[in-house]
């Protein structure tokens, strides 16, 4: 897909989407080792803790288990994910535009968006990294468009600096065989 054609691009239409398996989701009473475990074993950085209605209410992170628990010496299996969780998640919707997230999770610092569908429930979750694939192409056209429209907005002064070196150099070629 062209960059120009990702204008309102949905977070559905983008190939990691479809691709990614369910996220790993817990209660927000099921214990911190439990989770840990679960991390651990997958090789993820974080879960999502859901209500009986599988709507997300909170996430917990490696930092989180970093800061809440081994910073602070507590004992994870004596926590609840409801002792640690973020309770403030930013949430996307499968039909919001990337840019739109891209440029909320950039701007606002958080590396996480689950993403819901029209019921609230969790269906995905986005990383910064899922959208390098779509920031590079779309950053190298943007140079290219860029590039180009300095170009023929200054065609005016490269026409004359490109006359005025051609004129250089046929004067001294001329000069050479005088």
């Amino acid at each position: 897909m062209a960059p120009r054609d990702r204008v309102g691009m949905q977070l559905r239409d983008r190939p990691e989407f479809k691709s990614k398996s369910r996220p790993i989701t817990f209660g927000k009473d099921a214990s911190v080792a439990e989770a840990v475990a679960v991390m651990a074993a997958k090789n993820i950085g974080a879960v999502i803790i859901v209500d009986d209605a599988d709507k997300v209410i909170g996430v917990v992170t490696e930092r989180d288990i970093l800061i809440k628990i081994v910073g602070a010496d507590r004992d994870p299996k004596a926590l609840k994910l409801d002792d640690i969780m973020t309770r403030e998640v930013k949430v996307a919707r499968e039909t919001d535009e990337v840019l739109q997230w891209m440029r909320a999770m950039s701007n606002e610092r958080f590396r996480r968006l689950p993403v819901v569908d029209a019921d609230g429930k969790i269906l995905a979750v986005f990383t910064q990294g899922d959208f390098v694939s779509y920031t590079w192409p779309d950053l190298l056209f943007q140079a290219r468009q860029m590039a180009a429209a300095t170009l023929s907005r200054n065609y005016g002064v490269w026409l004359v600096l490109g006359g005025v070196l051609l004129y250089t150099v046929l004067m001294v070629l001329l000069l050479r065989f005088i």
